[in-house]
């Protein structure tokens, strides 16, 4: 079970790394973005796509990048009390607030993926079985959401990227649950 664990943590944390590494690039796709919209008010006819596709940008920045700064502790945390507790008493307490995080996640991707099933032009009740049924071809895609913008992109592009970011998310939320608990019983799962 440790082999089985640790090869989780070490394939997640991977890949959430790679992820998170080219995701750092994303502020300068967002710079240019909105370096050209200045320039085309400025200059040109505005370009009724650039804040939109800026907006576009930030999110997927944000939501796939999340699960990087997780894994290197960069998140937010109140640490009037927390910087004295031993490695123990800090294991306990993220393990219990990874469990909390686990939860809202697995709520986010819920909404989320129903919020896709939406903009893909389905208005059941059952994400889950609609894209099952996308799968098997007993489902079919309907009239696409698009923004009330006048450039009018379609959503679900943005949407599908933001399920994978909330499932690579809770894949590492995971893996740190797997890494507390390892602290807890005192194992090292790099020895494999």
């Amino acid at each position: 079970m440790r082999r089985l664990a640790g090869l989780y943590v070490r394939v997640v944390d991977a890949v959430n790394y790679r992820i998170g590494r080219i995701m750092m690039y994303g502020i300068f796709v967002m710079m240019g973005i909105l370096l050209w919209s200045s320039i085309s008010k400025t200059f040109f006819l505005p370009s009724l796509w650039t804040l939109e596709i800026a907006q576009f940008a930030m999110v997927a920045y944000y939501i796939m990048g999340g699960p990087y700064a997780v894994q290197l502790g960069a998140n937010v945390r109140m640490d009037l009390f927390y910087h004295n507790w031993s490695v123990r008493k800090k294991a306990w307490f993220d393990a219990f607030t990874v469990l909390l995080l686990i939860f809202y996640l697995g709520i986010l991707l819920y909404g989320g993926l129903g919020s896709t099933a939406y903009s893909l032009g389905y208005w059941g009740q059952e994400p889950l079985s609609y894209f099952a049924g996308l799968l098997t071809g007993s489902e079919e895609i309907g009239r696409l959401e698009r923004s009330s913008t006048a450039w009018r992109p379609y959503i679900w592009p943005i949407k599908a990227v933001m399920i994978v970011g909330f499932f690579l998310m809770l894949l590492q939320a995971i893996s740190e649950l797997i890494k507390d608990i390892a602290t807890l019983r005192e194992v090292d799962l790099h020895v494999v």
